[in-house]
């Protein structure tokens, strides 16, 4: 029998759509005054009887069911939608509440199925009780699990991986820190205070100077802090057969799954001051749209954990081991430092006709920018010192970044495209890229093998595909061989029932139903 949503979703729903015209009563009031305040207040009860009217109707025409094959949604006021979600094509389950949800005891669950772009279905809103227990339903049967017993399997199975620390989720805050921002503001403030200490003479250059970056850097570690503290609070990850389960967050709350199955890579992210600190990140990548994830795809499985823990962490998802990374060969550095020139250069023209455009005279004349020619090499070293990429048994292990480096694990199995690529400026240098793209990666965040030696890509791009076709290979004689002992398994099932091994009685020269 289908079920229904939670009561308490129509005042809620009521409440969420008249907060969007709230504002208008406030600005007409205003706008007309207070002799058209009787008008505006019979409008907006208008508008909050028909909120009403219509909120009552889709909660009471909207139901869902368990079946056994599918996960049904039937939705619709003024036309009926009915939605079948296969079991196998659901990939997360996400369930969230945000402060007021909590004390109203509702939450809010949301289904994505393997290589959608947006959420399948959402429901608006279940008991909180409800949400946790259909979620737990949903993974039972993405699993092929019965409701027999499965509550007793799944609490032996579930096995705590990771609990986040409140040192831990402080120094989160701190190395959440966007460095760049604070590099960029030191490097503008030279240029552009000289022309405010002329409008207002309190305003000295090297006495304000310091204290506005410092102050800068306390706003700036204070709100990275914050925002740490409320999105993963209580962050808790376990695993659960199959699946990772997590939850996080202090203002609004999320909890959902990680299907293992679904993975199409791992990435380990240390930016430079957490590597200093000996921390790391982990996130896992899956196809499709994360509703509750960092991004698109993208779920933090560990916001920040010790780089051991980190590493033994992602090893749980994806069984790698410890990679030897190979890196370009030098003559890639002097690319990057004839790059990095080149944007000095560009940057400083730019920044020069700015000045005379606006005339305005600077003390500090814009040509000290070229200041950044001797920080050239140190980058171009650092790009190329943090570039690496290695090859094992079942993984491709790509290695990029000196401001956040993110080391990426894909799987063989899960490679979509192999790409060799060379520009014009490559192969000046004899130098290639090889890129590895999976279904979870795209554009700039696929792993890669860059401006290696142009043979060495060649023999890499080969060596890949190879891993691959028997990456798949094995995967193929797998699942055939899990058929053929189902199968196996099946009809001796049927053999033992009767000495015949029809699996009934004997009908002499009858044969069995096909």
């Amino acid at each position: 029998m289908p079920s229904k949503l939670d009561p308490l979703s129509v005042p809620y729903r009521v409440g969420v759509s008249l907060s969007r015209f709230g504002w208008l009563l406030v600005v007409g009031t205003v706008s007309a005054g207070t002799q058209r305040l009787p008008l505006l207040v019979g409008l907006f009860g208008v508008v909050l009887l028909a909120t009403l009217a219509y909120q009552v109707a889709y909660v009471r025409r909207f139901s869902y069911e368990l079946t056994a094959d599918t996960f049904d949604v039937y939705s619709g006021v003024f036309s009926r939608r009915s939605r079948e979600i296969p079991y196998h094509r659901i990939q997360n389950v996400d369930v969230t509440r945000n402060v007021v949800q909590r004390a109203l005891g509702i939450a809010e669950l949301a289904i994505e199925t393997a290589g959608g772009g947006e959420t399948e279905a959402t429901l608006q809103y279940l008991d909180a009780d409800t949400a946790d227990e259909l979620r737990a339903a949903l993974s039972r049967r993405k699993r092929g699990e019965t409701e027999d017993g499965a509550t007793e399997q799944t609490a032996r199975e579930r096995e705590a991986l990771f609990s986040i620390t409140t040192r831990e989720l402080l120094l989160l805050g701190v190395v959440g820190l966007d460095l760049r921002l604070l590099s960029f503001v030191a490097v503008t403030l030279p240029v552009v205070l000289p022309s405010v200490s002329e409008a207002t003479p309190l305003f000295d250059l090297f006495r304000v100077a310091p204290f506005l970056l410092a102050g800068l850097a306390v706003l700036a570690l204070a709100a990275s802090m914050v925002q740490a503290v409320v999105s993963y609070y209580g962050f808790e990850l376990h695993r659960e057969g199959d699946e990772l389960g997590y939850r996080r967050g202090l203002a609004k709350e999320y909890s959902g799954t990680i299907p293992l199955d679904k993975v199409q890579s791992v990435v380990l992210t240390e930016n430079m001051l957490a590597r200093r600190l000996g921390y790391a990140s982990v996130a896992i990548e899956t196809a499709g749209y994360s509703p509750s994830g960092d991004s698109a795809g993208s779920q933090s499985a560990v916001p920040l954990a010790e780089r051991d823990h980190a590493y033994a962490l992602a090893q749980e998802v994806e069984a790698f081991g410890d990679p030897t990374f190979d890196r370009p060969p030098k003559r890639a550095r002097t690319r990057y430092a004839v790059r990095y020139a080149l944007a000095v250069l560009v940057v400083t023209g730019v920044a020069t006709a700015a000045v005379r455009l606006v005339e305005f005279t600077s003390p500090v004349p814009t040509a000290t920018l070229l200041a950044g020619l001797v920080l050239v090499p140190v980058a171009a070293h650092l790009r190329w010192a943090n570039l690496g990429y290695a090859v094992e048994e079942d993984h491709f292990v790509a290695r990029a970044g000196f401001w956040s480096r993110r080391t990426q694990v894909v799987p063989f199995y899960r490679t979509q495209t192999i790409a060799e690529q060379a520009t014009i400026f490559q192969r000046r240098r004899d130098l290639a890229s090889v890129v590895v793209d999976t279904a979870g990666t795209h554009g700039w965040s696929a792993p890669s093998a860059p401006d290696i030696d142009a043979r060495r890509a060649s023999d890499l791009r080969e060596t890949l595909e190879a891993r691959l076709q028997a990456a798949l290979r094995a995967r193929r004689d797998t699942v055939e061989s899990a058929v053929q002992r189902i199968d196996s398994d099946t009809s001796g099932e049927v053999d033992s029932d009767t000495p015949d091994g029809r699996g009934g009685h004997d009908h002499g020269d009858e044969r069995p139903p096909e």
